[in-house]
C-alpha cells in the first residue's frame, strides 16, 4: 500500500489495517519529513480523539490531511497510532480484509 500527495510517496506499507473504507498504515511506514502535527482534534464515538498530522510535499501544505487515534477506546485497538488519509492523499495498493 502506497499514500501519494501530488506524486510524492509519503507512506508504504505491507500491510494496512481498513476500518470504515479507511486504510490505517503503520506508523512507522509513513516519511516523517513530510509530516507535522496539526494540533487539531476531534472525537469518533467508537474510535475515540484523533489528532491530525499536516502534510507537505514540495512546500504545499494540506491541513488535516492525516489522523491517528493514539489512545483508542479498546474496541478500536488495532489502529493505535496507525494513521489514515483524505484530503488530496490517494491510497494505492492491495486492499485487505475490513475490521470493524
Amino acid at each position: 500500500m502506497r499514500a501519494i500527495r501530488n506524486g510524492t510517496v509519503i507512506a508504504e506499507a505491507e500491510h494496512t489495517v481498513v476500518v470504515e473504507g479507511n486504510h490505517y498504515f503503520p506508523p512507522e511506514t509513513l516519511h516523517r519529513r513530510y509530516f507535522c502535527e496539526s494540533g487539531s482534534r476531534s472525537l469518533c464515538p467508537w474510535k475515540g480523539v484523533a489528532r491530525y498530522y499536516t502534510v507537505t510535499v514540495d512546500g504545499v501544505m494540506n491541513r488535516k490531511a492525516a489522523w491517528y487515534y493514539p489512545h483508542p477506546i479498546p474496541f478500536a485497538r488495532k489502529i493505535k497510532n496507525h494513521v489514515a488519509f483524505w484530503h488530496g492523499i490517494t491510497v494505492e495498493g492491495d486492499q485487505r480484509e475490513e475490521h470493524r
